[in-house]
């Protein structure tokens, strides 16, 4: 039995690109009233689905943009988390699968979701939890579902022709929905604000690497572009501001890159890591910070970062990687001090302290007990999508997934002391808002009983928290070549 259900994902431009496939890996099966002999009950054989199945009207008219504050924030709506049965389920109860694999809530939130009629298998309510999964079992999770907050900064278009279209990404925005993040994202605005629908990804950066992003328009186009990729005729150009007074010699960094946590999206040097290279040149001092060229010969997690780190001169605001939780020399060299759990349990620690988890892309149920997902997603600019697990809905920061929804079915988590029986009124729920139009506003908000996130009282990252000094600069392939303009902060008279 596949865990996650039919349809797999691939790298670009073999497979329709991962952020279109939200509806192929999970849609839902028909329903059917059959019962199988004895009163056993039946499952609907998965549906075969086609490929390519893009975002959609109906995606978009999930809930609208407001902007406040110099960030562009979306209003809460009611979402559907999907999954078919994993291996391991069949032969329990869902009640046992709740309370063994989503402890992040208390059972009395899934009795009372089951109440509400949020809970579905196999598309009918699931009245019963005593029920015993079987194989191609389908469950539909419906949650509130809250977004962190991105920069308000447009999405510019650098160019556009029949073939591709590109864009200069804003710093904070992820390519294309994963974990917390959908509708703050590069694709989910691209196709509400500028008709620009069924892009294919081509390649991938960081949530907080701001510059020159790919997309194809077709299939075709994103097979011919990827085949570059893999002959490596590919070159990529970034820009990054630096702490202290960088080598003016050119630097070349080769040390193996390992990831410690898919979760939280942190890696490090290490021996057992992947082979990598990166070039280094020094454009500018000004005498606290150097900007420095950055030409990635490879394209791991993370790697112009985790290398700068390394060479004792991290990005100037890297909320990753120029943190306390590394030590006093801040990770130089691979001194680091600390086991991979001391590390993740600092730096989610340095960052809870300062009320900024949402920089990391991370919420406190993200770090509730459960595995890692198989991939790291936006790592940079990495070409192979990310798995999330559809269970336990751990899923990296960054993005790139093979199915961006296919999420953890109790997406946020409840306090067990909340009356929970006040869902009892709210069966025929509806999306938050009066959808008026006006922004910046809260008085629009409804609060959803069954939502944690409706009653936390969220600081709100500043533009700033939102900008890391790393910048995509040029892509440049076979027969096409694309720049950008070179950040404020690159500026040699820039003044911090």
């Amino acid at each position: 039995m596949a865990e996650a259900g039919p349809g797999t994902g691939g790298s670009c431009g073999e497979e329709p690109d991962p952020a279109n496939k939200e509806e192929e890996e999970a849609a839902a099966p028909a329903a059917k009233k059959r019962r199988l002999a004895g009163g056993e009950r039946y499952v609907p054989p998965p549906r075969k689905l086609n490929a390519g199945v893009s975002f959609g009207a109906e995606h978009f008219a999930e809930t609208s943009y407001y902007f406040e504050g110099g960030l562009r924030k979306v209003r809460p709506y009611y979402f559907d988390f999907r999954t078919y049965c994993k291996g391991r389920w069949v032969g329990r109860s869902l009640l046992h699968v709740f309370g063994s694999e989503f402890r992040a809530q208390p059972l009395s939130y899934y009795r009372a979701a089951a109440r509400a009629g949020r809970l579905r298998l196999n598309e009918e309510p699931v009245r019963d939890l005593d029920i015993v999964l079987k194989n191609n079992d389908f469950l539909r999770n419906t949650v509130h579902r809250h977004e962190p907050p991105v920069t308000a900064q447009p999405i510019r278009i650098l160019a556009e022709d029949d073939e591709v279209v590109v864009v200069d990404k804003p710093s904070s925005l992820p390519v294309h929905p994963c974990g917390r993040f959908r509708h703050n994202t590069v694709i989910f605005i691209l196709g509400k604000e500028h008709g620009l629908r069924e892009l294919h990804t081509l390649h991938r950066l960081d949530r907080m690497t701001s510059g020159v992003l790919m997309f194809a328009k077709t299939a075709a186009v994103s097979k011919r572009i990827d085949e570059q990729v893999r002959q490596r005729q590919l070159e990529k150009e970034y820009v990054c501001r630096v702490v202290g007074e960088f080598p003016e010699h050119e630097v070349v960094c080769e040390e193996p890159i390992l990831v410690v946590s898919y979760k939280v999206g942190v890696c490090r040097v290490d021996p057992k890591g992947k082979p990598c290279q990166t070039l280094f040149q020094r454009l500018s001092y000004n005498g606290s910070s150097s900007v420095v060229r950055c030409l990635p010969r490879t394209g791991r997690t993370h790697q112009i970062r985790v290398h700068l780190q390394f060479l004792g001169h991290p990005i100037v605001n890297d909320p990753i990687y120029n943190m306390e939780a590394w030590g006093p020399d801040r990770g130089k060299g691979g001194n680091i001090g600390k086991t991979d759990e001391e590390l993740l349990k600092a730096l989610v620690e340095e960052h809870r302290s300062k009320q900024s988890l949402d920089v990391l892309g991370i919420g406190e149920e993200d770090l509730s007990p459960g595995g890692e997902s198989k991939d790291c997603g936006n790592a940079g600019d990495c070409t192979k999508p990310a798995e999330v697990d559809p269970i336990n809905g751990n899923s990296c920061p960054a993005e790139d997934v093979k199915d961006p929804e296919k999420k953890d079915l109790a997406a946020h988590p409840l306090n067990s002391d909340i009356n929970l029986e006040t869902l009892e009124k709210d069966k025929e729920h509806s999306l938050c808002g009066n959808q008026d139009g006006q922004t910046g506003e809260k008085g629009w908000e409804e609060k959803d009983p069954l939502c944690v996130e409706c009653r936390m009282s969220r600081r709100d990252p500043s533009p700033k928290e939102l900008v890391m000094f790393l910048h995509a600069l040029r892509y440049k392939g076979a027969d096409f070549e694309y720049c950008s303009s070179m950040p404020k902060w690159a500026m040699e008279d820039w003044e911090e």
